[in-house]
């Protein structure tokens, strides 16, 4: 029960950034990269892991993990 609970928050997070991230004027990515200069790759490592890294280990805790 809770491994579903947690899979369907996570997959709801994981949705939610991802849509942040990529629908334009959620994000200013131009002054996104005039504030962190060299370390604006950071940001896409930030993303990755807090938007489809969550969604797939929520999809695979829902449909791997069922008790």
């Amino acid at each position: 029960m809770i491994i579903n609970i947690v899979g369907i928050f996570f997959v709801i997070i994981g949705t939610v950034v991802s849509l942040i991230f990529w629908i334009p004027g959620f994000i200013n990515k131009n002054h996104l990269k005039q504030i962190m200069g060299t370390r604006y790759p950071i940001v896409y490592f930030i993303y990755f892991s807090n938007g489809p890294l969550l969604l797939i280990i929520g999809a695979v805790m829902l449909t791997c993990l069922r008790g």
